[in-house]
């Protein structure tokens, strides 16, 4: 053969191959393999240029996730090594809100459920997760699936629980219900919905339990809740004053009075600042009301879901 046509052919081979290739296995008689599953979607983080750079928002089919034992399995495990000592081991609550309800009055679909669980909800106690790429869906899986077990049983009988609220314990002295009451303590329209039996009991038993019991660092403090700490402040001009923290800052605090007059004070106009540890404005109930009187109470606190009663 002429050396000519041979160089010819080697040109043209490449063309062809590229061409047969192009067939489908279909269109060649073959059967098709499987496409491997697609892995979560990527959106960009919210907030523009210069805020989340680097970091992609994931998307998944929660409901497929909630479906198979292991997926639900894997967000369980980084549930409780991420979730549990804000929401509870079964998302019943504690600081964080009670996770274990059909409708999250924040996430209300799973886009915004997977949204918070990446990026955590800005000026709340709600961070953003330290979880791997990936690992998003299966945690926001798990909190969805807590929404479908029954409801913790609660003894008491809330109606008798109302009346021992408003009268016997005093509660709208310090506390908010509906727009009604005096802003001293922290509003309790939606109190069963944010918070498990065990916190509420808990809150009229040991009011204390739950303020923070470390001071050293402004960071380390801010970080945990505010747990309406209650405070004392000397100014530089002489003034005496106290009430329950309800903002700090490293330049400012801000804290609302037994009247429920709020203040709002520069920390370089301050001679002094206390902060009670262990101690809280909050009555002790243990002794206030009976154990039967206690189990209303906590039924009652319990029932209030942010709907008008």
């Amino acid at each position: 053969m002429h050396p000519r046509f041979i160089s010819v052919l080697l040109l043209l081979a490449p063309v062809c191959l590229r061409a047969q290739d192009a067939h489908t296995p279909e269109e060649k008689g073959e059967k098709a393999a499987p496409r491997p599953a697609a892995a979560p979607a990527a959106t960009p983080a919210p907030g523009g240029p210069g805020r989340g750079a680097g970091r992609t928002l994931e998307t998944a089919d929660l409901n497929a996730i909630i479906e198979s034992p292991d997926g639900l399995a894997k967000g369980r495990k980084l549930f409780e090594v991420h979730c549990v000592q804000c929401h509870g081991p079964k998302g019943e609550g504690s600081r964080g809100p009670t996770l274990a309800q059909a409708k999250l009055p924040r996430a209300s679909d799973d886009a915004s459920l997977l949204r918070i669980v990446q990026t955590g909800i800005a000026g709340t106690e709600m961070p953003r997760a330290n979880l791997l790429p990936g690992e998003a869906p299966y945690v926001a899986a798990y909190v969805r699936s807590l929404g479908r077990m029954p409801m913790e049983a609660v003894p008491g009988d809330p109606a008798k629980g109302a009346d021992l609220f408003k009268t016997k314990g005093a509660c709208m002295t310090c506390h908010t219900l509906n727009g009604q009451g005096m802003a001293i303590g922290p509003d309790l329209t939606d109190v069963g919905a944010r918070r498990s039996v065990a916190f509420v009991r808990r809150a009229l038993t040991e009011p204390a339990a739950d303020i923070p019991q470390s001071f050293n660092a402004y960071r380390a403090e801010i970080s945990l809740p505010l747990n309406f700490l209650f405070v004392r402040v000397k100014t530089k001009d002489g003034r005496e004053l106290a009430g329950v923290r309800i903002n700090e800052d490293a330049n400012s605090i801000q804290f609302r009075d037994l009247t429920g007059r709020i203040h709002s004070l520069y920390k370089a106009d301050l001679k002094e600042l206390i902060k009670d540890k262990g101690q809280s404005p909050m009555p002790v109930y243990a002794g206030v009301f009976s154990p039967v009187e206690m189990d209303d109470v906590v039924a009652y606190l319990v029932s209030l879901r942010g709907e008008k009663k």
